[in-house]
């Protein structure tokens, strides 16, 4: 049974968790021919030469599994008129999730068309991360689209909006 002092810190973190906007992808694999995919938005870039990304999976998961063993992942990132993709994607249930979605294969890999960005990574580490693992993911191929981008904040999704100088 957790200590009283343990499930204050957790609602704490997660009440400063939630008022963090963070980037919405859908992180990709592939299985016997099979599309496989979650959204994730533990995700950001890591380094520029090489250029690396990284994003969290559940320790549990099913893609973790496909992205160990494949040691090949794809990222959505997701814009903001694709708010139902994100919540279609962040149900449990593997290839079943892509039912009745739009895809097509680019790099071997899932790609949703109309997110503006997508990049194709080959696995560099595998970090136990808590009840995660953090993939390190060295970028081999990446393409960019205009659109403004889907974000998570205080539970809800949104997209970023410039603030506007005054004088």
């Amino acid at each position: 049974m957790a200590r009283l002092e343990d499930e204050l810190l957790m609602t704490a973190f997660r009440e400063v968790m939630a008022g963090v906007a963070a980037p919405v992808t859908v992180v990709t694999a592939m299985e016997a021919g099979l599309p496989h995919g979650t959204t994730v938005s533990a995700f950001t870039s890591l380094s520029m030469n090489p250029p690396m990304i990284l994003v969290a999976l559940d320790g549990g998961s099913e893609l973790l599994g496909l992205v160990k063993s494949s040691r090949r992942f794809g990222v959505n990132v997701l814009g903001r008129a694709q708010s139902a993709l994100a919540l279609t994607f962040a149900r449990k249930g593997g290839a079943g999730k892509f039912a009745g979605v739009s895809w097509e294969p680019d790099s071997g890999l899932p790609r949703l068309p109309g997110a503006p960005g997508w990049l194709v990574c080959e696995v560099a580490d595998l970090v136990t991360g808590g009840d995660h693992v953090i993939v390190l993911g060295t970028v081999v191929a990446a393409e960019t689209a205009d659109g403004e981008p889907l974000t998570y904040h205080a539970r809800s999704f949104g997209t970023h909006t410039a603030l506007v100088e005054t004088s």
